[in-house]
């Protein structure tokens, strides 16, 4: 029964780990499009996902306490291979197998996200400068430090699109 358990939610977790790859790898491509309304659609997808995984690892949380218990040990020290002592050889193969490949996904996910996050701050930096451009407010990003004895620096003079006289 436990082995079937492990099993199944191993296939869970992988096909939930697929969903939120595609979830981040279509948000990557509207990043790079600079597509908002598919950043934020792929950001629900996402969120709506992690929902799901919250239930997951509820799941979790009952296998690991039922194996601690057949092993005798606390659900918090139930490792694959402590977890490895009760299924066959097969379960324990297909077990593995399966650790594997989630733990690889996993490591995609946490790669394209950090991908993610890197173009969307390069993305923000850049308007933030053009909203200061189009603002004539100073770049405060690299300015020097200014000591409090320092003369104030003067106003920026107002964009003029005409300057005319009668």
């Amino acid at each position: 029964m436990l082995a079937n358990d492990v099993i199944t939610h191993l296939d869970e977790q992988i096909a939930s780990a697929r969903r939120l790859l595609d979830a981040v790898l279509r948000q990557g491509q509207a990043i790079r499009a600079r597509n908002v309304e598919e950043v934020l659609a792929r950001l629900g997808d996402i969120q709506a996902e992690m929902g799901r995984r919250s239930a997951l690892e509820a799941n979790r949380t009952t296998i690991l306490v039922n194996a601690g218990a057949a092993l005798g040990i606390p659900p918090h020290a139930v490792t694959l291979d402590a977890l490895a002592r009760l299924l066959a050889r097969q379960q324990e193969a297909a077990a593995r197998e399966r650790s594997a490949e989630l733990r690889g996904l996993l490591a995609e996910i946490a790669r394209e996200h950090a991908i993610n996050r890197a173009l969307m701050r390069q993305e923000l930096a850049f308007l933030d400068h053009l909203m200061r451009e189009l603002g004539a407010e100073p770049d405060t990003g690299y300015a020097p430090l200014v000591s409090p004895t320092a003369p104030a620096r003067p106003a920026p003079a107002p964009f003029r699109t005409l300057d005319l006289q009668a």
